[in-house]
């Protein structure tokens, strides 16, 4: 028998974790949520299989854990893009929208013409999903992109921009860096020039996102 969204939603809330509850909330969650453990979620979802009409239900609750369990569940093939422009923006915690970018717009069939829509969007979150496909591609498949204008538009914009729209900004800058030698004098620059992400902190091991930093040292690894 199909489990419904009551009987998955009283699972969600059984694995309740007051620690992960915080976190997220800290990191900009809101208060819908239980706070349940990405392992915990990701088992959930092992046992229930793709199901994207119990996905739908689930992203309709707005519970962030609800959600996330949704993105597991979802074929993206089956999602118009008028449904994708509106999860990406219904996406405000920034946690979430990583996890619709890394599972759902990856595989989605259209995601060309939705990054070229939100690289011109106002919505942090819509803007945040365009770079973050715009590196993606910077990485994977850079034919037809323009750097010298991205760059452009990095040092001008990165700024002013909002946090969220900001992180993948400064993502696509280091992506540039990296992988183009013949860029990476402006990007190591654009970066020491505006100084975003230099004091951030990290845990030992980790990169820091200032991207002069991490542009070096993805650099060195690749020699």
């Amino acid at each position: 028998m199909e489990a419904t969204v009551k009987e998955i939603m009283a699972q969600l809330e059984a694995l309740q974790n007051d620690k992960v509850r915080a976190l997220h909330q800290k990191n900009g969650a809101g208060e819908n949520l239980f706070g349940v453990k990405m392992g915990d979620i990701r088992a959930v979802a092992k046992k229930l299989k793709t199901n994207h009409p119990l996905a739908l239900l689930l992203w309709k609750t707005g519970n962030i854990d609800a959600q996330l369990l949704a993105i597991l569940l979802m074929n993206p093939g089956l999602l118009s893009i008028d449904q994708v422009d509106e999860m990406v923006r219904e996406a405000r915690f920034s946690w979430l929208a990583d996890w619709f970018n890394s599972y759902i717009m990856k595989e989605y069939p259209d995601k060309e013409t939705l990054r070229q829509k939100w690289m011109k969007d106002a919505d942090p979150m819509a803007a945040r999903a365009g770079w973050s496909l715009t590196s993606g591609r910077i990485a994977r498949e850079p034919e037809g992109l323009d750097l010298t204008a991205l760059l452009d538009r990095i040092e001008t914009e990165m700024p002013s921009a909002a946090p969220e729209t900001q992180w993948t900004m400064n993502t696509a800058l280091a992506q540039i860096g990296i992988h183009f030698p013949e860029h990476r004098e402006r990007a190591l620059d654009i970066g020491e020039k505006l100084g975003i992400y230099r004091d951030y902190p990290v845990s030992k091991g980790c990169t820091s996102p200032f991207a002069p930093i991490w542009i070096e040292e993805m650099v060195k690894r690749q020699s």
